[in-house]
């Protein structure tokens, strides 16, 4: 099998680029690294780079506004990893700061001892802060 080699990039469908690049910078502390208009009916794709990979935010034109549902085809949810839990709670504090809404700290389901936060974009893209079990 040929090999992969990482991740280059993940790329979110956005309502408004606008909107969503200063909340991503903001609350997440991703920087745009570049963007590119296509006209003023275009598309628009905003280049964030944060942790170690690119996030793309895309604006299509006549993309609507229907809201995200992670229940259609596609992106169900997108994780980052925070190194512990101690630094989970310090990002729930961060999200309060920002006003975001965010589910309690739980149990991951698929890895015992794991620690998950689920928040949502301007969106309403699901995304979630995962700290892996604590080690004895």
């Amino acid at each position: 099998m040929p090999a992969l080699t990482g991740v280059h990039h993940v790329a979110l469908t956005v309502t408004d680029v606008d909107r969503s690049v200063p909340w991503y910078e903001r609350v997440l502390g991703f920087t745009t690294a570049g963007r590119t208009d296509e006209g003023e009916h275009g598309l628009r794709k905003v280049f964030l780079r944060g942790f170690g990979i690119t996030l793309t935010l895309v604006q299509h034109p006549g993309g609507g506004r229907a809201a995200f549902d992670e229940c259609r085809p596609g992106l169900d949810h997108l994780t980052f990893s925070v190194p512990d839990e101690a630094t989970l709670r310090v990002w729930t504090d961060r999200l309060t700061e920002h006003g975001v809404t965010f589910s309690p700290i739980t149990e991951e389901i698929s890895a015992p001892g794991a620690a998950v936060v689920s928040l949502r974009d301007p969106d309403g893209i699901q995304l979630v802060l995962w700290a892996p079990p604590a080690t004895p």
